[in-house]
């Protein structure tokens, strides 16, 4: 039986925040990881799954020690954004000089986000990474829970974090409620090379029955895709012949970078709202996407979880310096609510953005289009919406 005061399930990008974000707190972290170390290889070709990361995320990664890793991995910051609903007026675009700013965020492959933690996690004293580890049972004690894993290692921790993901396997035995819709979207996603350079723009275009943004990456030509669509549709785009794919994608996206060019795998997944209906309970916490998956449409995924990740790391040394018990709800509940609030803001905004910019129907359309115009042009308007999308209102009091 190995003891230890935290268990994170799950080692992931959220998961191993945490584990980092303990270090040095005094506290015997454990990870349990069910796949093998993950690899980032900077000379192979750029991966199709990656995040968009604010200002409040970078400033996470910069406390845990870990950003200057992760710029080196081809990282790209990029410097402004444009918005627009096609065949219409309606368009927003954003400046990082206008805004006194150096860069609005940075487009990161997601195994360069996750091999750089890692490999922080693995330097930590306090922290034991434990995989390929699979969890059997767990059983919620009153002063700790006692975990089985499926070699028959048995731990016991104060704590259990649950960052094992959307289908999360802690969340469901310890039978926490899940509210889900879904966006009846899929997501296409793939790398792009296109004729024009993007000059370091992210570019989003709302279109009657689909979202379509290009990223910038590292590279002056080359763009990830995320292209939200119904599920015939992006079926239909993910096996159609590679010449007629780059067509219809290249006139989806008005021309804005000349000709495209598929330069990797086309994936697709399907897109759920979910929201846990706590994120906190006796001996256990949820973060990331355990707790709560959004819509990609602003990027937001892997911030609302690294914000979930930051809040808790907060009051948990909180807690632990107060000599308090780290796993009773009572005292969780703080993070809880926070945290809750954040989410539910978050998908409800995801929602009514996308609900206002599907179909088109006339009227939503001039609404949308006037609305969008109003605030590019409305003073004091683009400066809120960037601070909403930087996160930078709402980080923790350890991350100011």
């Amino acid at each position: 039986m190995q003891s230890f005061d935290v268990v994170i399930a799950g080692g992931g990008m959220v998961g191993l925040a945490v584990a980092c974000g303990l270090q040095g707190s005094g506290l015997r972290v454990a990870v349990l990881e069910k796949s093998a170390e993950p690899q980032f290889d900077a000379s192979g070709a750029p991966s199709v799954r990656v995040s968009a990361i604010n200002a409040a995320s970078e400033r996470l990664l910069q406390k845990l020690d870990v950003w200057s890793d992760i710029l080196a991995r081809r990282a790209s910051a990029y410097h402004g954004m444009e918005v627009w609903d096609r065949d219409s007026f309606g368009a927003i675009s954003f400046d990082d000089e206008q805004q006194g700013l150096t860069h609005l965020g940075h487009i990161i492959e997601n195994p360069a986000i996750h091999s750089a933690l890692w490999q922080r996690a693995s330097r930590c004293s306090d922290v034991t990474l434990m995989a390929p580890s699979q969890l059997q049972q767990v059983a919620f004690g009153e002063n700790e829970a006692f975990i089985t894993l499926q070699d028959n290692t048995m731990l016991t921790a104060r704590l259990l974090i649950a960052a094992d993901g959307a289908n999360s396997w802690l969340r469901n035995q310890a039978d926490i409620p899940l509210t889900f819709w879904d966006y009846e979207h899929h997501a296409l996603v793939a790398n792009i090379r296109t004729d024009l350079p993007h000059d370091a723009v992210a570019r989003q275009v709302f279109h009657g029955d689909g979202i379509l943004a290009f990223l910038p990456m590292q590279d002056p030509h080359l763009s990830s895709i995320v292209w939200s669509l119904s599920p015939q549709e992006a079926s239909r785009l993910a096996s159609m012949p590679q010449a007629l794919f780059n067509q219809q994608l290249a006139v989806a996206f008005d021309m804005r970078l000349g000709l495209c060019h598929l330069e990797s795998e086309r994936k697709t997944f399907p897109l759920t709202a979910r929201y846990a209906r706590q994120f906190a309970t006796h001996r256990l916490a949820l973060v990331g996407d355990a707790a709560h998956t959004i819509h990609p449409l602003a990027g937001q995924g892997v911030n609302l979880g690294f914000m979930d990740a930051a809040e808790l790391i907060g009051e948990i040394r909180r807690l632990h310096q107060q000599g308090k018990d780290i796993g009773q709800h009572l005292y969780l509940r703080r993070y809880e609510r926070s945290r809750k609030r954040s989410a539910a803001m978050m998908l409800a905004g995801m929602q009514g953005f996308r609900e206002l910019f599907a179909g088109v129907h006339p009227a939503k359309k001039l609404l949308r289009d006037l609305g969008l115009k109003l605030a590019d042009t409305l003073p004091g308007v683009k400066p809120a919406m960037l601070r909403q999308a930087m996160g930078l209102h709402d980080l923790p009091d350890w991350l100011r």
